[in-house]
């Protein structure tokens, strides 16, 4: 990747068209088809659409999947809570800053990235479809919204072994997002709750460890 300013001559990626692939994994793949041969952070996000929100939560969710140093989730996890407080706010798609937005990235790479990551797709969208939605309505949707927030500010907080369960909902529920799978969403949501209980627990535990060894 390179951080390089947004050129004119790129030409626009645009999700509209006559055909609209029904899965992420076809949208990521046309994506790329249309690109030239750098594309940037907000040709993709404009190509994504409504499919924004999820398409970021599980892309910036799946490096907190990754065992880390301990701090880095401070870093990694902060676009989480990016994403989510746009959702709070109740905006329509996601909105980058100027310097993100410009962030260029070549095809190549790009192409790279989606192979590697088109498998596992795959086999999640063989068990993902649109199905009992319940976020129809904006605020409902915002709602929802304060509890992304919750869990990306878990992710955030240096706690080991406490950033890899509500980083792996946050990475089913912005899947089923990109689905409108309300099945799937709600596996993300019960695994979400079940991360906050053990967070709870493990912070329970140290205070008390340390009261009784101070």
């Amino acid at each position: 990747m390179s951080d390089m300013p947004a050129n004119p001559m790129i030409p626009e990626v645009s999700a509209d068209g006559p055909v609209h692939p029904e899965s992420l994994s076809d949208l990521l793949s046309e994506i790329v088809r249309k690109a030239g041969p750098q594309i940037t952070l907000r040709e993709i996000s404009e190509a994504l659409d409504e499919r924004s929100f999820g398409a970021f939560l599980l892309v910036f969710a799946i490096p907190n999947l990754i065992p880390l140093p301990p701090g880095a989730t401070l870093v990694l996890g902060l676009p989480l809570l990016f994403v989510a407080w746009q959702i709070v706010s109740g905006r329509h798609k996601i909105w980058l800053p100027q310097r993100l937005a410009n962030y260029s990235i070549r095809k190549k790479t790009l192409e790279k990235v989606i192979h590697r990551c088109d498998p596992w797709l795959k086999w999640m969208e063989a068990w993902i479809r649109p199905r009992n939605w319940p976020l129809r309505k904006p605020i409902w949707e915002r709602i929802f919204g304060i509890y992304i927030l919750f869990l990306a500010i878990i992710v955030v907080i240096p706690i080991p072994l406490g950033n890899w369960l509500p980083a792996f909902a946050l990475a089913i529920i912005g899947l089923s997002h990109t689905e409108q799978d309300g099945n799937c969403l709600g596996i993300g949501t019960i695994i979400g709750i079940f991360s906050a209980v053990i967070v709870a627990l493990i912070l329970f535990l140290t205070k008390a460890l340390f009261a009784a060894v101070l």
